[in-house]
């Protein structure tokens, strides 16, 4: 119960990574606040938690959501100690096919609104003796990945803001810490294949550890941060992904 007492916020609640770091922040002891854009989603994950949760749908896409989510969560709650920024998704496509509609769209829900919301939940939290806000980023802003142009340069602006906030929050008590997930198993991953048959030992072959990550490896890491066992760790990014960006695995044919 590492984090009994304390009030966790994390967006993109409702699935995959966000859903596992609900569950982990409540098994650790902390009232989660469930954040997304499926009502039925967010409540069916609600239901299994002990904590008293609090789903509170709302979508990231339009100008001011961040801002508005934020004021909500603190006429709520009155603050939260843990925030964690998930929610996102990808575009695939060759870089002269990217509209700019669609980045502007992509920016607004991965990063723009989140770093908002952040902002607006910041004066709560150093009120409160400060805190841990962990950005859930990818191994896409550390690699070049092909057809995610739009993707990558969310999660690279989301490191970069994790290292900035770190240096102007940091005197004031909350630490901003980053974490990489490379290939994980989530319905995101399985939606983009109409046939999983061979691409998972695909896949798994670029990994060190020879298979894919699961959500709840990335939810234990989160947990970590948001602790006192982290008490000394800020502006960190974190790879979570078996070895795959930083360890070179055998080539098939060669030894």
């Amino acid at each position: 119960m590492i984090l009994a007492s304390k009030t966790a916020l994390v967006t993109g609640a409702s699935r995959g990574i966000g859903e596992a770091t609900v569950r982990a922040l409540d098994a650790a002891g902390a009232r989660v606040v469930l954040t997304a854009q499926t009502v039925k989603d967010l409540e069916r994950v609600a239901a299994d938690l002990r904590n008293d949760p609090l789903v509170i749908p709302h979508g990231l896409s339009e100008t001011g959501a961040g801002t508005h989510l934020a004021e909500t969560v603190l006429s709520e709650t009155g603050g939260v100690d843990v925030l964690v920024i998930n929610a996102g998704f990808a575009i695939r496509g060759e870089p002269e096919e990217l509209a700019e509609a669609e980045l502007d769209r992509i920016f607004a829900v991965n990063f723009r609104s989140q770093l908002m919301l952040a902002i607006g939940l910041g004066p709560a939290m150093i009120e409160r003796g400060g805190g841990s806000i962990v950005n859930v980023s990818s191994v896409a802003s550390l690699r070049g990945p092909v057809g995610r142009l739009a993707y990558a340069a969310t999660k690279g602006a989301m490191d970069a803001m994790t290292r900035a906030l770190a240096a102007d929050w940091g005197p004031k008590g909350i630490r901003v810490n980053c974490v990489n997930p490379g290939i994980v198993k989530t319905a995101m991953l399985e939606s983009r294949q109409k046939d999983m048959t061979g691409v998972e030992d695909a896949l798994a072959a670029r990994v060190a550890l020879g298979r894919l990550g699961r959500p709840e490896n990335v939810a234990d890491v989160i947990v970590f941060l948001a602790s006192d066992a982290a008490g000394y760790i800020t502006g960190e990014s974190i790879t979570i992904d078996g070895g795959m960006t930083h360890v070179m695995t055998k080539l098939k044919g060669i030894r």
